[in-house]
């Protein structure tokens, strides 16, 4: 059987699903296209235009470079075909964005035939996405006074590729759609459940939401052609919880605009809006796109006589609305005076920060990448020719403040930034590129990343980056069909572009499942990094890190760099003393407790949180950081004591040496270069030539919020408040509770201890829990535990150190690598599940609690649908605890009260915390 007629069948089998033919990205089948093209008699003549044109995946993918090779030879003469004129045939080039189609624009511009070489450059001209190898033959053409080249790099260094293109409209007229009340996750809108279709970009469109809001969304679109739907949060934030650029795929394929003729499935530009604004990596996504992100502010506190909040009987702040938002409601965006306004004219709100300069020249480019590249081209173009280069883009925003400090991510920033004009020191609100030292690509969104790198024309990783690591732990729970075809393709993909990757291609080491944030935890070596991973949790205690979509990890992959803001940091110390039966997830769930109920809003959102944790070590402390990322924080930073850093990188230098003893290491000996960072950063230390990271005692903070210790008198819970009079208010992350709020008798039908927000010490904890009920009788689970380790190194300890032997003893069910489950578990018993490393029933795409049940997990996420979906009867939950009061709960098959949690916990060594004595002294970077 031919590839086309593989093909053929597998489009009857699409049709079933209501889905078009899938893009080509398959050489050999676009070469069998192309033979029944030139067979002017084929009776698939007709069919392989359509496919050659029209569905045929631009970038590095092998599909295209036979495109862009026959298109060559119909520009040349060499191959007529009727329907593809030379001219069709330069506007198809000019849409491929970069690899093989700017190879053959190459060619052809720096030919002997003038006028193909005219044509070329006329192409060329538009094009950004060159790399080093296409540069470097313009350079050269140029030295050799070839004059196309030289009209080529006059036209980059007045970046008329950018200065061409038409200017954004000043009037852009949306129509509205309430995607949801309340906080909408990405998990509506890209549910990860469905993680295994996000690369099948018009498969994956069909589950955001529902189908009937799809079919609402296209009756408004029919109501009002010549407005844009705008997706809302209406008494929320848009784009909370995973880092997904499926997320705003979808929502522009639904309500975006076509990026190409020639490219299916791929739209840009989305309009999103909510009451609290855009999630900080949702908004960078939508950038990416070139789409808008509006903060509404449609929402605001009732203030009283005295200008006092205006509070409920829960003591919640009362809002009131001032202008409305309902389905279908007709606005206009000024891209002029940047503000919203009514059907009317009336002005409703300030949406300057939706439209700095910077967000409207990836509006005007087609989304953010062409204007990074664009930059790198016009800087390239310039110093070749000599010449001074135009200002055309928007300058970068330095902000320096005289006679301030710097908060740690300032100093991080400033010691990475690229390109910046002054050597003032630059404060939070200046946008700058930064050198990027780790990136992190997880499994799940891994094949949009790699989508993305070939889509901009990069095979191989930037020199400049340290390290990075593509992970295979949002798949590790079920290696089914659809692991087997996604994953193989994708370690492969990412292995030769670079990267460490979890499983070897070639099948030589292990194939490890480790959660991707303690990986990225551990090969982060250096307090002063900047880290970029394709997952919200990306959340170092070491560095500064932030989770982004698949494009922008793409991005940093392939040219070293990110582009950002400097964030407002917020200051977060601690005074008193923890007690002996808290756990510090207990302090992490009564900081955001303690921060609301201080000031009133979350400060939090959107800034990086600056926790001063002194003397815990970078495992312990991840889990601070981790749940930054459910605060709505942008980032998070740990200031650590230099001695606790030391430590803190030696272990890591361990589990680096573990990876390159298992055959991790790459050619370009990625591995052992981190190593040899962390020894470089540990002398640095020793010798007080660079001690660890600390802010100025004059920098500036948004807020600054001390966290009292003494007040975390028992275990702490996040509640999804799932029967909120209030559906704005479930599902947020902001109810903590006391264990004793539920009396000791909520029934618990499943605990989950796993996922990043866990250590080796909560796995001690279960076995030395275990011991303890032992003593006292016979150890009878009243509810499923499931636990799974967050790396094989824990695995691997715990074996050495007895305690696994202990969790094997009452274990009713252990993972086997050697034959891993290849269907996801649907129902369980009441038993102890030793489950594969990796994130397991966090990640919601493979394992699920049975509907309905109330879970208590370590987890980080309660979304609703996520750990565990509704019955029919009964809403799902997911409670959030420490690993004690998860473990217990499963023993007693239910919440436990105080008196039962602290004899459970008595003698257990859990978590110590103590605030850092003393302050160190602060290092200029």
């Amino acid at each position: 059987m031919s590839l086309y007629t593989e093909y053929l069948d597998e489009i009857e089998t699409r049709k079933l699903q209501g889905l078009n033919p899938k893009p080509i990205e398959d050489g050999a089948l676009v070469e069998e296209i192309i033979a029944q093209i030139k067979d002017t008699s084929n009776e698939h003549r007709k069919a392989s235009l359509e496919f050659f044109i029209y569905n045929t995946l631009p970038g590095t993918t092998s599909a295209a470079g036979v495109k862009a090779g026959f298109l060559k030879e119909i520009i040349l003469g060499n191959t007529a075909v009727e329907e593809i004129s030379v001219a069709f045939a330069f506007e198809l080039l000019s849409h491929m964005k970069g690899g093989p189609s700017v190879e053959v624009l190459l060619d052809l511009a720096l030919g002997s035939d003038a006028g193909i070489a005219s044509q070329a450059a006329d192409v060329l001209k538009t094009q950004v996405f060159l790399y080093e190898a296409d540069t470097d033959r313009l350079a050269d053409a140029h030295a050799a006074g070839n004059a196309v080249a030289k009209d080529i790099l006059e036209s980059y260094a007045k970046a008329e590729f950018f200065t061409k293109l038409p200017d954004i409209d000043e009037e852009i007229k949306v129509v509205t759609y309430i995607a949801a009340e309340g906080d909408v996750s990405t998990d509506l809108l890209s549910p990860g459940n469905q993680a295994h279709s996000r690369s099948d970009r018009e498969l994956h469109g069909k589950c955001m939401i529902s189908e009937e809001a799809q079919v609402e969304i296209q009756e408004l679109q029919k109501q009002h052609p010549d407005a844009r739907v705008m997706l809302v949060a209406e008494k929320g934030t848009m784009g909370v919880g995973s880092s997904r650029m499926s997320g705003v795929n979808n929502v522009a394929l639904w309500t975006g605009k076509k990026a190409s003729p020639y490219v299916p499935f791929i739209n840009i530009a989305p309009i999103v809006g909510g009451t609290n604004g855009i999630s900080p990596i949702f908004l960078t996504t939508v950038g990416v796109t070139g789409g808008i992100g509006i903060d509404l502010k449609n929402w605001v506190k009732k203030l009283d006589a005295n200008g006092d909040t205006v509070t409920d009987e829960n003591g919640d702040a009362v809002l009131e609305q001032t202008f409305s938002i309902d389905n279908g409601t007709v606005l206009t965006i000024n891209t002029k005076t940047r503000k919203l306004y009514s059907a009317t004219g009336e002005e409703l709100v300030d949406i300057s920060s939706a439209l700095t300069p910077q967000k409207v020249e990836f509006i005007k480019a087609g989304g953010s990448y062409a204007i990074v590249f664009g930059k790198k081209l016009q800087s390239f173009a310039a110093t070749t020719l000599g010449v001074e280069m135009p200002a055309v883009f928007a300058a970068s925003k330095e902000i320096s403040n005289e006679g301030q400090g710097l908060t740690a991510v300032e100093k991080i920033f400033n010691r990475n930034a690229v390109g910046v004009n002054s050597d003032a020191d630059l404060h939070a609100g200046s946008d700058v590129r930064v050198k990027v030292n780790i990136v992190g690509s997880q499994d799940t969104t891994g094949l949009m990343t790699s989508q993305e790198l070939e889509a901009m024309a990069a095979t191989v990783i930037s020199p400049k980056v340290d390290g990075a690591y593509q992970s295979g732990c949002h798949t590790a729970s079920v290696w089914d069909v659809k692991a087997q075809r996604n994953i193989p393709k994708l370690m492969s993909f990412m292995n030769k572009f670079g990267l460490i990757t979890a499983r070897d291609p070639k099948g030589e080491y292990h194939a490890m499942t480790d959660v991707i944030h303690k990986v990225l935890n551990d090969i982060t070596v250096d307090d002063w990094s900047v880290i970029i991973g394709g997952d919200s949790h990306t959340r170092m205690s070491k560095g500064v890190a932030f989770g982004a979509d698949s494009g922008t990890v793409a991005l940093a992959l392939a040219t070293g760099e990110a582009t950002m803001p400097i964030p407002e940091s917020v200051k977060v110390t601690f005074k008193g003393s923890l007690k002996d039966h808290m756990d510090f997830r207990d302090v992490v769930h009564a900081t955001q407790a303690q921060m609301l109920k201080e000031f009133g809003d979350n400060v939090f959102q959107g800034r990086v949180i600056e926790v001063h944790i002194g003397t815990l070590l970078a495992d312990q402390a991840f889990t601070f950081t981790d749940w930054t990322a459910e605060m709505k924080a942008k980032a998070s930073i740990c200031i650590s004591e230099d001695a606790t850093l030391i430590e803190s990188l030696e272990i890591a230098k361990s589990r680096i040496q573990i990876m390159i003893d298992k055959g991790m290491d790459n050619a370009a000996k990625t591995l052992q270069g981190l190593i040899d960072i962390a020894d470089n950063r540990i002398e640095e230390i020793k010798s007080g030539s660079r001690p660890a990271l600390t802010p100025d005692d004059n920098a500036k903070y948004f807020a600054e919020f001390v966290v009292d210790l003494d007040e975390i008198i028992e275990p702490m819970i996040a509640d999804p408040d799932v029967n909120n009079d209030d559906v704005s208010k479930r599902y947020t992350h902001d109810t903590i509770r006391p264990v004793s709020y539920y009396g000791g008798d909520k029934t618990v039908d499943l605990g989950f201890v796993g996922s990043c927000m866990v250590h080796k010490g909560d796995m001690k904890i279960i076995a030395q829990m275990l011991k303890n009920l032992e003593a006292q009788g016979e150890v009878k689970f009243n509810a499923p535990l499931v636990v799974a380790p967050p790396t094989y190194n824990i695995v691997d300890e715990l074996k050495e150190e007895g305690d696994w032997a202990v969790l094997q003893k009452y274990a009713g069910f252990e993972f086997d690598d050697d034959a891993p489950k290849n269907d996801a578990r649907t129902e369980y018993e009441n038993i102890l599940y030793l489950e594969r490393p990796g994130c397991n029933l966090c990640m919601g795409n493979q394992e699920k609690a049975a509907k309905g049940d109330t879970v208590m997990a370590t987890s980080t996420r309660l979304f609703q649908g996520r750990v565990v979906e509704d019955s029919d009867e009964k809403k799902g939950e997911s409670l959030l605890a420490s690993t004690p009061v998860v473990v217990l709960s499963t023993i007693l098959g239910r919440t436990p009260n105080i008196e039962e949690y602290k004899a459970a916990v008595d003698g257990i060594n859990l978590t110590k915390f103590a605030p850092p004595l003393g302050k160190p002294k602060a290092v200029q970077y």
